[in-house]
C-alpha cells in the first residue's frame, strides 16, 4: 500500500474526480477525508469507503469560506491524527464570452478555485509543518492551466493561477519536505462538463455532438475523454512520490490534446 495511514483531505470529493481519488487513496490505505459543499452526499461516500474497511469520514465545507475550511481541517486532524495530503479539487463551471460575464460570476469562479485553494493549503500546511513527516499538495488545474477556450474567462484565469501557487508552496515547503504539484485533466465527462455541452452547443449555435467531437475532443489523439481513472491514477503517483524530484510540476492528462 502506497498511503497505508497518510491522512488525506480532498475537496469536492463526494462525487466525480475527488471521489475516484478518494477510493483509489483509500485502496492504498489511506484515511480519507471527504470534503465537500454537500454534507449528505459526503457521509455517503464515506459510507461506501468504510463498507470496504477503509477508514473514511464526511465533512462538510464551502472552501471559500476561511473559518469552514479551518474548522473541518481541524475536525479530520483531529480525529485522523494529522493530515498528510490535500487535493485542492472542488471546482465549477460557467461559461459566457467576456463581453456577457457578470462580475459576481467571475469573482464566484475565482473565489471557488484560487480562494479555495489558498485557504485549504494554509489550513493543511499548518499540519504538515508541525508533524515533521512531509506531505503532499496537489491541486486540479486543467489543461486550461496551460491553454485557453473560448468562453472559459474566469476558469482560464483560475486554473493558470494554480500552477503559480503549487510553485509557491514547492519552494516553501520543501524545507519541511512537502511537495506541490498540479494535475491538468482534458475533458473529463463528469457533471461539470455535461453542463458545459447544451450551453456551449446554445453559445457557439453548434450542435451537442458537434461540442464533443469538434470541441472538446477534436485535439486528442484517441477521441476519447480524460476519465476519473486517468487523473486518480496520477494523484496517486504525487500523493506517493518519496522524494522533491517532481516538485512543482504541473501534468497534463489529456489523451494528447495539450503536449509538453
Amino acid at each position: 500500500m502506497q498511503l497505508k495511514d497518510k491522512v488525506a483531505y480532498i475537496t469536492g470529493s463526494a462525487s466525480g474526480i475527488g471521489k475516484e481519488i478518494a477510493i483509489l487513496f483509500a485502496r492504498e490505505g489511506a484515511k480519507v477525508v471527504i470534503a465537500d459543499l454537500n454534507k449528505q452526499a459526503a457521509d455517503a461516500t464515506a459510507a461506501e469507503l468504510q463498507a470496504t474497511g477503509a477508514q473514511a469520514m464526511g465533512v462538510a465545507v464551502d472552501v471559500t469560506r476561511e473559518d469552514q475550511v479551518d474548522a473541518s481541517v481541524e475536525e479530520a486532524a483531529k480525529a485522523f491524527g494529522g493530515i498528510d495530503i490535500l487535493v485542492s479539487n472542488a471546482g465549477v463551471q460557467i461559461v459566457h464570452p467576456v463581453e456577457e460575464f457578470s462580475f459576481a460570476d467571475w469573482k464566484k469562479m475565482l473565489a471557488i478555485h484560487l480562494d479555495g485553494a489558498f485557504l485549504t493549503t494554509k489550513a493543511c500546511l499548518k499540519h504538515m509543518y508541525a508533524q515533521g513527516r512531509g506531505g503532499s499538495v496537489i491541486y486540479m488545474g486543467s489543461v486550461h492551466s496551460k491553454e485557453a477556450s473560448l468562453l472559459k474567462a474566469p476558469y482560464v484565469t483560475a486554473k493558470h493561477g494554480l500552477i503559480g501557487l503549487a510553485k509557491t508552496v514547492a519552494k516553501e515547503g520543501a524545507k519541511h519536505g512537502v511537495r506541490a504539484n498540479v494535475i491538468c485533466p482534458g475533458f473529463v465527462r463528469t457533471p461539470l462538463v455535461e453542463k458545459q455541452i447544451p450551453e456551449q452547443a446554445k453559445t457557439l449555435g453548434i450542435t451537442e455532438e458537434q461540442v464533443v467531437r469538434n470541441v472538446m475532443l477534436k485535439e486528442t489523439v484517441d477521441g476519447e475523454f480524460t476519465t476519473t481513472d486517468d487523473v486518480a491514477r496520477v494523484a496517486l503517483l504525487f500523493a506517493a512520490f518519496p522524494t522533491n524530484a517532481l516538485t512543482g510540476q504541473s501534468l497534463v492528462v489529456s489523451h494528447g490534446w495539450f503536449m509538453q
